[in-house]
């Protein structure tokens, strides 16, 4: 009787697989897809070892604030008073040690990621000479902002078609010394910050990337356009060419003014992760904080689905941003640049146990502010003893 109930067993069994398959199969095809992939070509992650070699000394930074604060992407800093934009549209003062609201550019209800776009996302942050604050909002635009009143002054819309067409996911800024130029992203035209994922997973090169401001003709200028995901921005040093971080490709690209109009060439191709703002060092050269982490050795799943559209398609299909979000490993990691693009040093958290999610490195006073896009809290890395 046993070969007889196993092959009712197996009968039944097939029955049901296929009962369930063609029918997931059907609304899997049948589904909307909410993004269109590309194929694009990554090479393979570089090997961790050497300055990238693991370790675990972001965990000796310290939490602070913990839970008064979420998201604090971006951070500056006039003498040792910080400032930071959070996830739920606020410009913030920390003030030896207390935090207080200065400033919003949208408006409530603030919450969940559909209330972004009216509640605003303060992104990249920057000081100008005169101690004012310069930030970017991913929905509203570029802004200076009086650091004592909190009186805020719009200085590009994205509501204001730029070269036929508007800005959408407006992202980080820089600025020259003189507070003259302004250079910043504008990350997609199609995906707005709420759907970030769907833009880093899609691999379009759709938006214009890098943009010019002047703060004397309040003219905008399209720099460069045709890169997947720009995100960070930052001048050198000597303000002859400005730094933009290709998210989605995990590459620095940099663009020359001047003799060159226009000119941009690679800085630094094929990073160890997705790297998010980029800042400067007190060694001349560049901080730049990984939004996710490629491992080599291990198992990259950015790098495994790069070249498989139709895999994410059925992704998207089925699941939402917010549960696909979840299976990103929560691996922390910084990276020191020289001014030539070489790796100097890396901090790492391999589980985000201490620092998680960190989108931005600020060096201040010997230690290193590392901003989150997601956590409650700023960590702070003193640097003498790492």
């Amino acid at each position: 009787g046993s070969t007889y109930s196993s092959k009712v067993f197996r009968v039944t069994f097939l029955t049901l697989a296929v009962s369930v398959a063609v029918p997931l199969l059907g609304v899997t095809v049948l589904l909307d897809c909410p993004v269109d992939p590309q194929p694009i070509s990554l090479k393979e992650p570089p090997l961790l070892t050497g300055v990238l070699e693991p370790n675990t000394k972001l965990r000796k930074a310290e939490r602070l604030w913990e839970n008064q604060l979420v998201g604090p992407e971006s951070i500056v800093n006039i003498g040792d008073v910080l400032f930071t934009g959070t996830a739920d549209g606020k410009i913030i003062k920390i003030e030896d040690g207390e935090i207080q609201t200065i400033a919003r550019i949208g408006h409530g209800p603030c919450g969940g990621r559909e209330d972004e776009p009216t509640c605003g996302r303060p992104l990249g942050m920057r000081v100008g000479p005169n101690n004012t604050l310069f930030v970017a909002d991913a929905y509203y635009g570029l802004y200076e902002v009086d650091p004592d009143t909190g009186e805020t002054k719009m200085l590009v819309s994205t509501k204001i078609p730029i070269e036929g067409q508007k800005l959408s996911f407006v992202n980080d800024l820089t600025v020259t010394r003189d507070g003259r130029k302004i250079y910043f992203t504008d990350s997609s035209s199609k995906w707005q910050r709420q759907d970030y994922l769907y833009l880093v997973m899609e691999g379009t090169d759709d938006g214009r990337h890098l943009l010019e401001y002047d703060t004397v003709t309040k003219e905008v200028k399209v720099l460069m356009v045709g890169l997947r995901f720009p995100n960070g921005v930052q001048l050198s040093t000597a303000e002859d060419f400005v730094l933009v971080q290709e998210t989605t490709m995990a590459r620095i690209r940099y663009y020359v003014s001047g003799l060159m109009k226009g000119g941009a060439d690679m800085f630094v191709e094929n990073m160890p992760g997705l790297p998010d703002n980029i800042r400067l060092s007190s060694s001349g050269g560049y901080w730049v904080a990984m939004a996710a982490v490629r491992p080599n050795p291990g198992f990259s799943l950015l790098d495994f689905l790069s070249e498989k559209p139709w895999i994410k398609r059925m992704i998207f299909k089925l699941l939402s941003q917010e549960t696909v979000a979840k299976f990103v490993p929560k691996y922390s990691l910084v990276v020191e640049l020289s001014e030539t693009g070489s790796y100097k040093r890396s901090f790492h958290d391999p589980n985000g146990v201490t620092v998680a999610y960190v989108s931005e490195a600020h060096e201040h006073n010997g230690h290193l502010y590392l901003g989150s896009f997601r956590s409650p809290y700023i960590c702070r890395l003193d640097l003498q003893h790492v």
